[in-house]
């Protein structure tokens, strides 16, 4: 069982923003996959299907960012999965803007929708792959994370999402987390 969440906010108003590379990332992964995620469960949009002989899902959580635990215990509920299991792509504003991070666990950091999965499925122990918007020297965070991304760094951006879902897309037929962090880390 495999659950990857990447996380976001729901609707056009935030669809090019920071906060949204999780959203974007996963949305490269299923479509690379030939995956439409459009099942509407557990305050998430979803799709599921098998790889290996297991199942996979991929969501994004309706809650909008501050709520993703909501969504994201009511998919491990669901689908008998546990954190073991969870995969979670979000935006960090902690590392270097077009950098990705792999980790098999860790602090939710200054993170709202990571914070709120921890607090909702009550570990820290899940994997999480971690997308660097940067700060651009910003005071207001929050503000910051909502901001839409300059329409001459999409591109970079996508480019960043596209190597991402090759990597994701072996990691699902290989099952190798640890491989992931390795070849995404060393970037």
């Amino acid at each position: 069982m495999k659950i990857i969440v990447g996380l976001g906010n729901p609707g056009k108003d935030y669809e090019n923003t920071f906060h949204n590379m999780g959203f974007k990332a996963i949305d490269t992964l299923a479509d690379k996959m030939g995956k439409s995620i459009k099942k509407a469960e557990c305050q998430a949009l979803t799709c599921t299907f098998s790889r290996n002989s297991e199942k996979v899902v991929f969501a994004k959580p309706l809650t909008f960012m501050n709520l993703s635990g909501q969504s994201v215990k009511s998919l491990l509920q669901k689908y008998g999965a546990t954190p073991n299991d969870l995969v979670v792509i979000y935006d960090d504003i902690d590392i270097d803007r077009f950098s990705i991070r792999v980790r098999a666990s860790g602090s939710a950091g200054t993170h709202n929708g990571m914070k709120s999965i921890v607090e909702c499925i009550g570990t820290t122990a899940f994997k999480r792959i971690r997308i660097g918007v940067g700060r651009d020297g910003a005071y207001n965070l929050a503000d910051y994370v909502l901001s839409n991304v300059k329409a001459e760094d999409r591109d970079t951006f996508q480019k960043l999402f596209d190597d991402l879902a090759i990597a994701l897309e072996s990691y699902l037929k290989h099952d190798d987390f640890d491989k992931l962090m390795r070849e995404i880390n060393k970037k």
